[in-house]
């Protein structure tokens, strides 16, 4: 399958090469030529400009868009309007609001383009060897994806979740949803902390990860985490936001929906950046091992 792919940041640049891997044939843009010139080398077209990779793609041309959620989506997709046909198809990977999607989509209709919104989880790990990817958007469009799918993510980790918009959606509430879980878990290492007991947090965290109910992807990266350092006292535990949690939020108060462990979630991250303790460094360390955001380290 040959497909388009624009934008080659961190998750852009794992998923190129594991699409590569796959046998897949790619085409590659972006706007820092050194990151065009990485995935050349391995095997990737590479171009200088959205025209020239609409020209390098047969129709119906397959585009996968992994930039940054907002204006630089808007702009991408007005730039490839002109230069696609009828029957083409655009895929936003990235972490756009729902509501963006159900927009971009009636305005590609009109064009006669299909835009398919794939929520994508699995962070960077996920991205190179296995996501996980909510789809919506037009069904017959979707076929036509899935066999990009199918090599992208692991078994049984892609699925169509309904019409545009709903990609977006169900990946805005599993993000809220991980807020939720890192919350607890940085509470519960909080409390072991300062139980009294000499816990070796690492040591927990590590028997948690084989057979508990609690076991999981996260877990694992906890103790990744407290290997470094059993206090996290190399950070401080001041947690950011990409803007998924608070849209969680926004929209249960549309939809009257409680989910008061996710507010409260989201609420306690503006909290942690004027006061601090392991609970937040916790949080903000496994924000870092999945997905490699930033954190603030101590001076």
């Amino acid at each position: 399958m040959k497909a388009g792919i624009v934008g080659l940041g961190k998750m852009g640049c794992n998923m190129a090469e594991h699409i590569l891997e796959c046998g897949h044939d790619l085409v590659v843009f972006d706007l820092m030529e050194e990151a065009v010139a990485a995935l050349a080398a391995k095997g990737a077209v590479p171009v200088a400009s959205l025209q020239e990779l609409a020209g390098m793609l047969d129709s119906p041309r397959l585009i996968w868009l992994m930039v940054p959620a907002g204006a630089p989506v808007d702009s991408t997709i007005e730039q490839l309007i002109p230069l696609l046909e009828k029957g083409d198809v655009i895929v936003d990977g990235g972490n756009s609001h729902y509501k963006d999607s159900e927009r971009r989509a009636v305005r590609l209709k009109e064009a006669g383009i299909t835009f398919l919104d794939a929520g994508t989880s699995g962070g960077l790990e996920g991205a190179r060897h296995g996501a996980c990817i909510m789809v919506g958007g037009e069904k017959a469009a979707y076929a036509v994806l899935e066999p990009l799918l199918k090599d992208l993510c692991v078994e049984k980790g892609y699925g169509y979740m309904g019409r545009s918009g709903s990609g977006h959606f169900a990946k805005m509430v599993h993000n809220g949803i991980e807020y939720g879980m890192m919350q607890a878990m940085g509470e519960g290492f909080n409390l072991l902390d300062a139980s009294g007991y000499d816990f070796d947090l690492e040591e927990v965290s590590r028997v948690w990860a084989h057979g508990s109910v609690i076991r999981g992807w996260l877990m694992e990266l906890m103790v990744q985490a407290l290997q470094k350092d059993p206090k996290l006292a190399y950070l401080k535990g001041s947690i950011a936001d990409s803007g998924e949690g608070r849209w969680t939020v926004e929209a249960a108060m549309e939809h009257e929906v409680s989910i008061p462990v996710i507010a409260a979630s989201l609420f306690n991250r503006y909290r942690s950046r004027s006061d601090e303790n392991l609970s937040d460094r916790a949080v903000a360390a496994l924000r870092h091992e999945f997905g490699g955001h930033a954190f603030i380290l101590k001076s």
